[in-house]
């Protein structure tokens, strides 16, 4: 669990002013999913880019290119969502790690004199457990950091390179081989499998994997298809990945009770979000195809300028 990241690494500032435009003598960036600079300091921004460089060389090497652009997660999350953390998660689980025990005791007191308050003594000792859960769930994903020290960044997608519109063109068992080859302190390793959905042995594996990976703490997996490509799935209308995150992760999406209200969980229509994230797939890849292929700036920005429109449409980003 870490905060998505879109790495822009060139080999060399020359490099970044011609495919670019950028005269600043800088070599890449990396942005945040809404593009803005992942670090507000520049010295920490330069660090991370320069030591990103170093680290995918072999992979610029490897695909003949002089610049690539990678779609990542840079953990930990509370390198970048420190604030969001205090202000919405930590103040939840100070809050109820100070009311709910004297609540229970009051309630427990008032049990030993009679009082008929089981039934309301049970439940909040059930919410005094979720919220340890939930506390719990956010700490898993923080530790201190000072500058880049503790950084780690987990390159999972391989968006493009010289005329190529990799995440076009190439299926995701192509993206997790050439980026597993990266071998540097810097880089964490994307761990994956393979299931075969015709076998049940595959798929028991996959599942028991799963439930290791989140009762440990892991955020969850991300399942895709393994054989069309991108371009294929777009073209045939099919979720290019659908994120299946754990039981306890998901307190920190809809809170530390919502395991009591499953029921009004799963009575959702997801139809909306589904086909807005497939259009604003396939418009994302045609703005790559657009931009790798030479194509005048306006016409980029007439596929960037569309997503746009997408996401400032009022849909629930909990979904």
């Amino acid at each position: 669990m870490g905060s998505r990241a879109i790495a822009i690494l060139a080999r060399d500032a020359a490099t970044a002013a011609e495919r670019f435009g950028v005269t600043d003598g800088s070599s890449g960036i990396v942005y945040t999913r809404t593009g803005r600079p992942f670090f507000d300091d520049p010295a920490t921004m330069s660090e991370l880019v320069a030591r990103l460089r170093t680290a995918c060389r072999p992979l610029m090497d490897d695909l003949g290119s002089s610049w690539l652009a990678l779609d990542c997660e840079l953990l930990p999350w509370s390198a970048k969502a420190g604030e969001l953390i205090r202000s919405q998660y930590a103040s939840v689980g100070a809050a109820a790690g100070a009311a709910l025990p004297d609540a229970i005791t009051a309630l427990e007191r008032a049990a030993a004199r009679g009082m008929d308050v089981a039934d309301l003594l049970a439940h909040t000792r059930t919410r005094a457990d979720n919220a340890r859960r939930f506390r719990e769930s956010y700490a898993r994903y923080c530790w201190p950091v000072t500058g880049l020290d503790g950084v780690r960044l987990a390159p999972f997608h391989i968006l493009a390179c010289d005329g190529r519109a990799t995440a076009v063109t190439e299926p995701h068992s192509w993206h997790l081989a050439k980026l597993a080859a990266l071998e540097d302190p810097l880089i964490a390793a994307t761990r994956h499998r393979f299931v075969d959905l015709t076998s049940d042995e595959s798929r028991d594996a996959a599942t028991t994997w799963w439930s290791q990976l989140t009762e440990a703490g892991g955020e969850g997996m991300v399942v895709k298809p393994l054989g069309p490509t991108p371009a294929e799935l777009a073209h045939r209308r099919i979720q290019p990945g659908i994120k299946v995150r754990g039981r306890e992760y998901l307190r920190i999406i809809y809170g530390p009770d919502y395991t009591e209200n499953l029921d009004v969980l799963r009575d959702r229509s997801l139809g909306r979000k589904r086909s807005m994230a497939l259009r604003e797939h396939a418009l994302g890849l045609e703005a790559l195809t657009r931009f790798t292929e030479g194509d005048p700036l306006w016409r980029v920005h007439e596929t960037v300028f569309a997503v746009l429109a997408l996401e400032s449409e009022p849909v629930d980003p909990r979904l």
